[in-house]
């Protein structure tokens, strides 16, 4: 009986912990204010050319700004959707704006890509 309600009790506390699954982004401070950080503390960005909750930014262009990967089985939730790449993959965008990670950041709080080609990339904040 003990087996049966502790096996019973994981499944619950599995399914209540996906449900409640953590956001792809949290909030972190730089010189330019609250930003949104991936969970190794990098800065996160939001991309002029970007439509739709649709990435411009392929081949090269992803490769100096990487796309906050979204996992295959990843679901959409409050201000953050997953949107589908030209590749393929999957992408995390923060109320239908792509998110992206640039290369030449090194340290967290770093906003090196903040005004990046003439303006068109911004740090994303919450």
């Amino acid at each position: 009986m003990i087996t049966k309600t502790l096996f019973a009790a994981a499944i619950i506390l599995s399914a209540s912990t996906a449900a409640f699954a953590a956001d792809p982004a949290m909030v972190g401070d730089t010189a330019k204010g609250r930003t949104l950080i991936d969970a190794h503390g990098m800065t996160l960005y939001t991309f002029d050319k970007d439509s739709d909750g649709k990435s411009a930014c392929n081949g090269p262009c992803a490769v100096n700004w990487p796309p906050l990967a979204a996992a295959a089985d990843a679901q959409s939730a409050a201000s953050y959707t997953v949107v589908v790449r030209d590749d393929g993959s999957r992408q995390w965008a923060y109320k239908g704006h792509p998110l992206y990670t640039w290369t030449k950041d090194k340290k967290p709080g770093d906003i090196t890509g903040d005004g990046f080609l003439n303006g068109a990339w911004h740090i994303a904040q919450p």
